[in-house]
């Protein structure tokens, strides 16, 4: 049987969409593109994130979509995953209580993207990924990039993790935005291997 580029590109988006669709059920947020080699880690919900919006739909992921596309990046190579997950308690809808995906769910959805770099956006996505990745970060030498220091690329896995210590937030100072910017300079997009 002879199976076509194709029918094998038909394959891999089919299982890829099987995936998320599972990972959603279990309380996984991701928007914007699943084949992207660039997925955006976002902890710490705004208001209108809280409230059911989409994603880095504010000015947070203006900022970035424009950072990246300086780097380098197309458009269209952006995906968002929060680090949290949760629902509205009844009669509370307008405070929703969120909870930290578990460290094994993260961990799927993140190898289910298969990126070839993470941007942790706060502290709440690094620590999230600290507890998924704790046992590819327990053999890193340096401690600093072990704990993912902020400003730091690690390579986790073969993959390059950025952390930012509250990306949003900076937007506001523009020193921090500034700062910022200087560690997302860090990951240029990666050549094809041919």
């Amino acid at each position: 049987m002879y199976v076509t580029s194709h029918d094998r590109s038909e394959a891999i988006v089919s299982a890829t969409r099987q995936e998320l669709e599972s990972l959603a059920k279990r309380g996984v947020v991701a928007q914007g593109n699943a084949f992207s080699s660039i997925v955006l880690v976002k902890g710490e919900l705004n208001a209108d994130e809280r409230a059911g919006g989409s994603l880095l739909a504010g000015a947070d992921g203006t900022a970035l979509r424009a950072a990246l596309e300086r780097l380098g990046y197309a458009p269209e190579d952006f995906c968002g995953l929060a680090a949290v997950a949760g629902e509205a308690e009844p009669g509370f809808a307008a405070a929703p209580q969120f909870e930290l995906l578990p460290a094994e769910v993260f961990r799927e959805a993140v190898e289910a993207l298969d990126p070839e770099a993470v941007v942790l956006l706060d502290d709440v996505a690094a620590h999230v990924m600290r507890e998924a990745y704790a046992d590819a970060l327990a053999v890193i030498e340096d401690f600093n990039a072990a704990m993912l220091q902020p400003g730091l690329v690690v390579s986790v896995l073969g993959r390059r993790v950025l952390a930012l210590d509250g990306f949003e937030a900076s937007l506001s100072d523009p020193r921090a935005k500034q700062r910022m910017w200087a560690y997302l300079k860090q990951l240029p997009p990666q050549g094809a291997p041919y």
